[in-house]
């Protein structure tokens, strides 16, 4: 046959609109999204099917089922949502491009609680009066920290900025040159100074700094000692810098306050489990910081926030710098924020409870039940078309939290010359419900680390689903 006479053929075997919006398929649709659309659809999967035939191809969908199902699917895409949950097999903790810490369930039922209705955001119930949305999470923090007063804001960045620019707006900042940091999204220390109004000054050499180097910049313009805590980064090797106790003393000795921005910010211990070295946001406050600042979705494990606790004299006067409504957090982030803070009253709760904190703390030995169920589950769905194995491997805490520490853990391996992985990788974050991996050498591995038990069922029909899609 002739591929214009096949041509022809295709083309009258094409269903018309009204015909295609007949299939039971579609008029289901119909009930739901409306004819408009459906009709829209309709009109575009049969006009891409007849340009592909004008364009010579032989080989395409005419069935009336097989295009029923492309109009659902184009209808089903336009509603469905970008912004998706995701599994995170990559076995980084805090992974900033999936969202960071995962919120306990009580954060969760407490968002939920306070979207649904109204609440007292702004409203002191006991006097009936305007109240401050700061005050249903400053005790608290307080408690949590031993600091006077706290204020929260929108993330530890636009902390760094509101303090800056209310203690030290047109006045010098002294900065150990080491601490001349930049993180993800082009977030310098340097340009944030300088949008805030400050002078920075920057003292002592990129691997050390003295206590003389502080003290020989101090003038009468000094308005502020800004301390960057290594929280992302780790100068390592021939190093020194002032023990913060020490860099208080000097400071107050001439009369100039000092601010730490903490960075990622931990209420927990975790040195006490071995692992990593960071300091407790209350070791810092008792140190004698006048002013510190931390993330909320980092090692805090809540949402996104930038939390400030210090003296009550210059928290006071933060709270009443124009920046600061601005900068402020809306009420589900206070709602997830207060709930998680109650956690940590409970040690053990909040071990059990945080998410960020569950996955820091699991063993191998309370992981190994997990992987084998994993890797039982993507065996059967590959049969002899992969190897599945249960291998050791490394978790990061990410989020640039604990930079150099590494949590062993299980990784459960696909490897295959049956099928390319790389495209079964790709396909794993076009299913429902999306798994992100790593792909190191020649295998696919899925960090049980990050994966929760709840999810391993779900993982396993998302690989049976990107696997079918492979043909």
């Amino acid at each position: 046959m002739g591929l214009e006479k096949r041509g022809t053929e295709l083309l009258r075997g094409l269903p018309a609109v009204h015909r295609l919006l007949d299939h039971p398929h579609c008029r289901q649709l119909a009930a739901t999204h409306g004819q408009k659309l459906l009709s829209a659809a309709a009109g575009e999967v049969i006009g891409e099917v007849r340009a592909r035939i004008l364009q010579g191809e032989t080989v395409v969908e005419t069935d009336l089922d097989l295009l029923a199902d492309r109009v659902a699917e184009r209808v089903q895409r336009q509603f469905e949502m970008n912004y998706r949950a995701v599994v995170n097999a990559t076995g980084v903790v805090l992974h900033t491009n999936l969202g960071r810490a995962p919120l306990a369930e009580v954060a969760v039922a407490a968002i939920e609680r306070t979207a649904r209705g109204y609440n007292n955001v702004e409203l002191n119930l006991q006097t009936g009066e305007r109240g401050s949305r700061y005050e249903h999470v400053e005790q608290l923090i307080c408690e949590l920290t031993g600091a006077e007063a706290a204020l929260v804001v929108n993330n530890n960045a636009a902390a760094v900025l509101l303090v800056l620019t209310e203690l030290a707006k047109g006045k010098s900042v002294i900065i150990s040159r080491g601490q001349m940091v930049e993180i993800g999204g082009s977030f310098r220390v340097s340009e944030v100074m300088k949008a805030s109004g400050a002078h920075l000054v920057e003292v002592g050499t990129t691997n050390k700094t003295h206590e003389y180097d502080y003290e020989r910049a101090i003038d009468d313009d000094t308005a502020l000692i800004l301390r960057v805590h290594t929280s992302n980064f780790r100068l390592v090797g021939f190093t020194h810098q002032p023990e913060l106790s020490d860099l208080v003393a000097l400071a107050h000795a001439r009369n100039v306050p000092v601010y730490e921005d903490l960075g990622s910010g931990t209420l927990f211990d975790l040195r006490a489990h071995g692992i990593g070295d960071e300091p407790t946001v209350r070791e810092t406050v008792r140190a004698g910081v006048d002013v510190c600042s931390f993330s909320g979705d980092k090692l805090l494990g809540a949402t996104q926030a930038g939390i400030i606790v210090g003296k009550q004299e210059y928290i006071k006067r933060i709270k009443k710098n124009q920046l600061t409504r601005a900068l402020r957090v809306d009420k589900l982030t206070l709602a997830a924020l207060e709930a998680t803070l109650r956690l940590y009253l409970d040690e053990d709760r909040a071990k059990r409870d945080i998410p960020t904190l569950w996955m820091m703390l699991r063993t191998e030995e309370s992981m190994s039940p997990e992987a084998e169920r994993l890797r039982a589950g993507l065996a059967a769905v590959f049969g002899d078309q992969a190897e599945v194995a249960v291998e050791p491997g490394l978790s990061q805490v990410g989020g640039g939290s604990l930079p150099t520490e590494e949590l062993p853990t299980w990784h459960v391996t696909v490897r295959s010359r049956q099928f390319s992985l790389n495209r079964l990788e790709q396909a794993l974050r076009q299913v429902t419900l999306p798994v992100l991996t790593t792909m190191r050498k020649e295998a696919i591995h899925f960090d049980v680390r990050t994966i929760f038990p709840r999810e391993i069922d779900q993982v396993v029909a998302s690989v049976r689903d990107a696997f079918a899609r492979l043909g």
